[in-house]
């Protein structure tokens, strides 16, 4: 499956560069922090606020960091209060980076053929979720997209190694379901927006904090 989206992308100026050690380590947080280090290791950012995560697994915490109030940048996920997953917003924030190659506001197909050809190259176990999303166990990493400025952009989402298992398989993995809310990639026949019009989730009480 290849993305449809061919819109540039997002580039903003001066974005602070993280690289990623699959399963370990995104930039300067490593997984398995509390949140006070995540906020520490954080310094030209701010929490903006702190949210349930997940309708099934009340535990899940959310927290946003950023510059300013509405441009969240980082938003980062813990479970029994340790971080297990982070996700970077395509618009304000970081450029992370795998193997010298930017994951961060790419356009979708770009960064999807390069998964796919490291796939052709038996180098990853590129896999998709059923809303079309591609992601690799092996590094806990799958690609997101987002609105941004008009276009579509990547939004990278990752794990540590001990949530990775079926990590890209949206209703089973370890990703909390706010993240799984909102713009998706464009399929035929699929709809651009989770949940899709006239859809009502099992969501019981919880509403999505985006």
């Amino acid at each position: 499956m290849v993305a449809a989206e061919s819109q540039g992308a997002v580039k903003r100026p001066a974005r602070v560069e993280w690289e990623l050690i699959p399963l370990e380590v995104v930039g300067p947080l490593r997984f398995g922090m509390p949140i006070t280090e995540v906020a520490a290791m954080l310094p030209g950012m701010a929490e903006l606020r702190r949210f349930q995560a997940d309708p099934s697994f009340r535990e899940i915490l959310g927290a946003e960091f950023g510059t300013e109030r509405a441009e969240p940048a980082v938003c980062a996920y813990f479970a029994e209060g340790l971080l297990f997953c982070v996700a970077v917003d395509a618009v304000h924030g970081p450029q992370v980076t795998l193997w010298g190659r930017e994951l961060t506001a790419c356009v979708p197909a770009d960064l999807e053929r390069f998964l796919l050809h490291a796939h052709d190259c038996e180098v990853l176990d590129v896999r998709y979720g059923p809303r079309g999303n591609p992601g690799t166990n092996g590094l806990g990493l799958v690609v997101r997209v987002q609105e941004a400025a008009g276009n579509v952009a990547t939004r990278p989402v990752m794990v540590a190694r001990a949530w990775a298992d079926r990590y890209t398989d949206d209703w089973e993995g370890a990703i909390p379901e706010c993240e799984w809310v909102g713009r998706q990639r464009t399929y035929p026949g699929y709809s651009e927006y989770w949940p899709p019009p006239g859809y009502a989730p099992n969501w019981g009480d919880w509403q999505p904090p985006f």
